[in-house]
């Protein structure tokens, strides 16, 4: 079975197959799809790429001129070269140069395929000083197929109400993040949500896309930003207390415990509880390399540490600032950017900020160490993912987890 077969089969499996736990009935009647663009992988650095559909494709101008066809399984290059584009055929022999830009776009329903990954909807190269811009234009649910296994995990068909919530609110954060201004809308990295095209997409994913077709979250009558996170550790937060921003009113501390219980519905994440210890080297590496961009740090260079210290917590238990001592003087981080200070030697940011401090000084009234011991993982605002999923295997449909990571919200059509 060729990789065309097996998507195109799993694909009508996921869409066929009988709801679970948390569905949400039919979907609403037929409307325009609106459409989405990611800048794929590269981020626009690429040198060239390579195009191919299983259908065959057309090549499209600016102004959607027909370019060339190719044909079915044919793979072409597309070159740049300053700001212009062109295509050449697999016998070597290219299109004209066409400034702004080319747009793959395969025949009838079939796949596009981008170095050899396959993409639903149509692929679009422009070119730039630094290189080749890949970009996937496609509509949102499409666009959710391969973006909800990726930040949920493939889960088994008993998690579906958890997946459905991940896929209202991932269709939420697309539509507020559209951007005609732009070239774009979204990357499909962390920066936005982490997209995997068609080889990303599995059953339960698909599944909980479909039966929540165009469902958003919303407040006062308008599409909301979800945002959401791996695990809260016990309770979620406001924004307020990570970013710098205004609060929202269904952006707050929300407990993550089980009612009657010392449990908490996230407490099967694996990185519920953890610990971090950085040693001096690693610490002051760290430190000399971060945090002269989140603090104001004379010349740059914040020499060795002294001291570290929590200065204040939020209201959900957070630290809200800390206290980082050095040779050069006291600076203080906040919110998240602690998170980005405190890094690993590969540059892996904090869990969060849910911890509580250990130190041991060295003899010369340095640091010899500090530990961390912490709870959740992710910036802690709005859904808990793995708190959504406790929460689906206690019986809660989809609604009622949205409800409670986004108190006195609707769910609603999208616009």
């Amino acid at each position: 079975m060729t990789i065309w077969t097996a998507l195109a089969a799993a694909t009508l499996c996921a869409i066929a197959s009988p709801g679970h736990s948390g569905e949400a009935g039919p979907p609403p009647p037929q409307k325009s799809e609106t459409l989405i663009r990611v800048l794929l992988s590269g981020g626009g650095r690429a040198a060239s790429a390579r195009v191919s559909s299983p259908s065959g494709f057309n090549l499209l101008g600016s102004g959607g001129s027909l370019m060339a066809r190719g044909n079915a399984g044919a793979a072409w290059r597309i070159e740049r070269d300053g700001r212009r584009v062109r295509a050449v055929r697999p016998d070597g022999v290219p299109t004209v140069w066409a400034e702004g830009s080319i747009r793959a776009q395969p025949v009838g329903s079939g796949l596009m395929a981008l170095d050899g990954s396959p993409y639903r909807g149509d692929l679009v190269f422009t070119g730039s000083d630094s290189g080749l811009a890949e970009i996937n234009a496609l509509s949102i649910e499409d666009y959710l197929l391969g973006v909800v296994p990726q930040e949920m995990g493939e889960r088994p068909p008993g998690d579906s109400a958890a997946v459905q919530a991940q896929a209202v609110t991932a269709r939420s954060y697309a539509y507020i993040h559209l951007a005609p201004s732009r070239a774009y809308d979204v990357t499909s990295g962390v920066l936005d949500q982490v997209y995997g095209g068609v080889a990303a997409e599995t059953a339960v994913g698909s599944q909980a896309v479909e039966s929540t077709r165009w469902i958003v979250v919303m407040y006062a009558g308008r599409v909301v930003n979800a945002p959401y996170h791996s695990a809260c550790g016990g309770s979620t937060a406001a924004a307020s207390e990570i970013w710098r921003t205004n609060d929202e009113p269904y952006l707050r501390a929300v407990s993550d415990r089980i009612p009657g219980t010392n449990r908490f519905y996230c407490d099967g994440a694996p990185r519920f509880a953890w610990t971090r210890a950085f040693d001096a080297t690693t610490l002051n590496a760290a430190v000399a390399q971060y945090l002269a961009t989140y603090a104001s740090v004379p010349g740059r260079k914040p020499g060795a540490v002294r001291d570290i210290s929590i200065a204040s917590h939020t209201p959900s238990g957070r630290v809200g600032t800390l206290t980082v001592s050095t040779e050069r003087g006291n600076f203080v981080l906040r919110g998240n950017d602690i998170r980005f200070v405190l890094r690993k030697p590969g540059g892996e940011i904090l869990e969060s900020t849910y911890f509580s401090v250990a130190t041991a000084p060295a003899p010369d009234g340095s640091l010899a160490r500090l530990t961390l011991h912490g709870m959740g993982y992710g910036h802690g605002v709005g859904m808990c993912q793995w708190g959504a999923i406790g929460r689906a295997r206690a019986g809660q449909d989809f609604r009622e987890i949205l409800q409670a990571y986004y108190p006195g919200t609707t769910i609603g059509p999208a616009p």
